[in-house]
């Protein structure tokens, strides 16, 4: 069985990029959820005690096992998209093709708060629009940002944001007017197969380079599939499946055929996938089954959305507290109760499909009250639930002077004038849950 060890940079001479095919090998699901493997040196009390003090042997995992029995993976999302020069001006985002720019500060920052876990929210390396090709300034950019998160000793996800047929625009879908025109929007991946067929050989190709990393353990296939809100305002998963199940709408198709693709070039790296509705823990229970046994199930923890997301100053919204939580009209009791029966469908769903699942994002506004105790709450279920975990978002130094992107910036505290790193509740509860880490790359041996 090939070890696959660790190293501090990932040279791109060793990434194989080759165009030919590789024949999919058969999947045998395992009869069990694999474990990890307790590398303590065994002890013989029958032999006399060795002269020299024997050398632990890093523990054995594969990548999948560090999504099984957890969680072994806490950190947060580092974010970034496509700059446009004529919208973000020549400082905003940066000079190059990718901005806010990212420091090997910011991820050795992270990794000395405790965080073993990043998840690299970023742009697809193929073209938005036709003929939809590699981009190989987007693609330049994220191997730059594996080998400073292998510097960091920090497991990595590569989740693309964007791609063929769709534009960053999609996350501020009905905002345009006062930064953007209506003609940045691109989500015609929703409606054009050549779009589809795209990403489908998009992931293909990441795959096929990044398979050997040892710090690359998960590929997230799309950040938040969007068909149901930009095409349909559709926030009914049933009423939605109920007519458009099987359509390019959907995403369970893409994201099947975009997973077989993998397939045919990793069979080991785990594959994450979250539903559609902006992968609403409500729209889980909707999301397809994949036949791969290494395949993680994720949601993105935001609710209820109108406490986590409040703007400064509003009122009524408090953790724990009494509010409208769900838009049926009705006030909630929203406690750590509240929170317990949210995780209903995602504890039935991986209990229906034996399968591991993620929470690779989440989070609150920094000043929203009582948002350290709703954190700890949450962050407390996940962790009984044994469940990895990515916070939104580990802010780059870069951004502050700019005073911007920082709703969900936890290191900086309630105050929304504010917007240098300062102790705070919030940042505390973090540290606590990241202070249970035990596992870097370094530390182990990646197994197949």
């Amino acid at each position: 069985m090939l070890l696959i060890l660790f190293t501090t940079a990932i040279a791109c001479s060793s990434m194989r990029v080759a165009d030919e095919a590789l024949e999919t090998s058969p999947l045998v699901p395992p009869t069990s959820f694999p474990t990890i493997i307790d590398a303590s040196p065994t002890i013989d009390l029958a032999q006399p005690a060795p002269t020299t003090t024997p050398v632990a042997s890093k523990p054995q995992l594969s990548k999948f096992s560090l999504w099984v029995d957890g969680p072994h993976l806490r950190g947060a999302n580092i974010y970034q998209r496509r700059v446009y020069p004529e919208l973000d001006g020549p400082e905003f985002m940066g000079s190059g093709p990718v901005g806010p720019p990212i420091t090997q500060q910011d991820f050795d920052r992270l990794a000395a708060s405790g965080a073993n876990y990043v998840n690299l929210s970023h742009p697809g390396l193929f073209s938005e629009q036709p003929p939809f090709e590699l981009d190989k300034a987007i693609q330049e950019n994220l191997d730059i940002l594996l080998e400073m998160a292998a510097q960091a000793d920090l497991f990595t996800v590569i989740s693309f944001r964007t791609g063929p047929g769709r534009s960053e625009f999609t996350f501020f879908f009905g905002s345009h007017g006062e930064w953007f025109t209506p003609d940045y929007y691109n989500d015609t991946v929703w409606k054009d197969e050549a779009a589809q067929q795209a990403w489908v050989e998009m992931w293909k190709y990441t795959a096929k380079r990044y398979r050997d990393s040892a710090i690359v353990v998960g590929y997230d296939l799309m950040v938040e599939p969007n068909s149901n809100d930009v095409w349909f305002d559709e926030w009914d998963p049933e009423a939605f499946y109920a007519s458009l199940s099987g359509s390019s709408y959907d995403w369970n198709q893409l994201a099947l055929r975009i997973q077989q693709a993998i397939r045919q070039v990793d069979e080991y790296t785990p594959v994450l996938v979250g539903a559609n509705g902006y992968s609403n823990i409500d729209w889980l229970p909707y999301l397809a089954t994949s036949s791969d046994p290494r395949t993680v199930y994720t949601t993105h923890l935001y609710n209820p959305h109108e406490y986590t997301h409040q703007q400064p100053g509003t009122t009524g919204l408090i953790y724990p507290g009494r509010f409208d939580a769900d838009y049926d009209r009705q006030i909630d009791r929203v406690d750590r109760t509240w929170l317990e029966n949210m995780f209903k469908p995602l504890d039935e769903f991986l209990q229906q499909r034996q399968a591991p699942g993620a929470a690779n994002e989440l989070g609150v506004a920094r000043w929203a009250p009582g948002a350290a105790l709703f954190l700890d709450d949450l962050l407390g279920l996940l962790e009984t639930r044994k469940i990895n975990y990515a916070l939104w978002e580990w802010g780059p130094a870069w951004l502050q002077p700019f005073e911007v992107e920082q709703d969900f910036t936890f290191t900086l505290g309630p105050d929304a004038n504010n917007h240098a790193p300062t102790p705070n509740e919030l940042w505390q509860v973090v540290q606590q849950y990241w202070r249970l880490n035990s596992l870097r790359p370094s530390g182990v041996e990646i197994i197949k």
